[in-house]
């Protein structure tokens, strides 16, 4: 299991935003076994701050029946309902409101969690304490939970970094949510760190978006390699299968191909002896040998996993190209964490 102040700076960093101290001092003061904790103290601390400098207002589109025109009137339904001749109309239009999407699902996540079974009673209380901050009417109970489209619709908006970090955390606090609360009343959530494929999301995600803040040598981006083939019909080209970097690190003389890896074990027995996993290899060296470098420019492949059960290390020269397969220690410091990747591209 990554460790709680590790995985906040994995979050961070895998959703564009730098840590915040006071998020991590509030964490070491009332340290938490599970990670819904964590979540609930970066919201906490998000939400004060909205609320201190007041909830930003935003047009939002609402629909009423009137006695006089505003905005667009909705004909079908007024028609239909006989309203033009009590001298109504259903209409359309935008008002300024502070219950903006964002905010009622903040003020719904922060009701959950204040039941959430698993929180200590402290937090409970300053949950539900934050909560009643709200302007009336946005902490609503009766609200269904948010869903997948909930989530795609405030990335369409284009919120800006802070918001969009908000809905991360809010997305992954409902995702680990259970449908069913406890005979108490209380929300029952699991520890998404038991999801790997979510974890290696994140994995990839946060290594990809360190090296961008961290480092300055190279160009990161997540890369497209085009296959080096050829078929007799040009349309059976698009059968192949995608080939998309998790990282690529890029300068005029040297390119990294860097792909992460979230699995318990960075080696698998196989006939009584330890060995490299052999899709992750076959893999990168796909990647090697399709690239085509710039004039002088080193190309390389590094295959990265958490270290859980062992240290890895092992280095080879595949297809002419150096390959590197390495493990990354959770369980240090995080300067340590970070100071190992920076040395892996140096």
């Amino acid at each position: 299991m990554i460790p709680l102040p590790t995985l906040y700076y994995f979050l961070c960093y895998a959703w564009n935003r730098l840590p915040e101290p006071a998020v991590l001092q509030a964490s070491e003061a009332m340290p938490f076994e599970r990670p819904l904790g964590l979540l609930a103290q970066v919201l906490l601390h998000a939400t004060r701050r909205l609320l201190r400098n007041g909830l930003p207002r935003t047009f939002e589109t609402q629909q009423a029946e009137l006695t006089s025109l505003r905005g667009r009137v909705e004909l079908a339904p007024t028609l239909g309902r006989g309203l033009l001749e009590q001298g109504r109309a259903i209409c359309t239009f935008d008002e300024l409101s502070t219950a903006s999407p964002l905010h009622r699902l903040l003020a719904q996540t922060l009701g959950a969690l204040g039941r959430a079974a698993a929180l200590p009673p402290a937090l409970r209380r300053e949950l539900h304490q934050i909560g009643q901050r709200f302007p009336a009417g946005l902490p609503d109970a009766t609200l269904p939970p948010p869903t997948a489209a909930t989530f795609r619709e405030l990335r369409r908006q284009r919120p800006d970094s802070q918001a969009a970090f908000l809905v991360h955390v809010c997305e992954l606090v409902w995702l680990t949510a259970l449908p069913e609360p406890t005979a108490t009343g209380r929300k029952r959530f699991t520890d998404f760190r038991r999801d790997e494929m979510l974890m290696a999301r994140i994995f990839e995600q946060f290594t990809r978006n360190f090296f961008r803040r961290e480092q300055r040598r190279y160009r990161v981006f997540a890369e497209t390699i085009a296959w080096q083939a050829e078929a007799p019909l040009p349309a059976d080209l698009a059968l192949l299968p995608t080939m998309l970097t998790d990282t690529t690190l890029e300068a005029p003389d040297r390119k990294i191909i860097l792909d992460t890896k979230y699995y318990a074990a960075a080696l698998r027995p196989r006939y009584d002896r330890q060995r490299l996993i052999a899709p992750h290899l076959y893999q990168l060296y796909a990647y090697l040998q399709n690239q085509r470098p710039a004039p002088g420019q080193a190309l390389e492949g590094i295959l990265l996993y958490p270290a859980a059960t062992q240290d890895v290390d092992v280095r080879y020269t595949l297809g002419g190209h150096p390959v590197r397969v390495v493990t990354l220690n959770l369980h240090q410091p995080w300067p340590g964490i970070a100071a190992y990747l920076l040395r892996l591209v140096e």
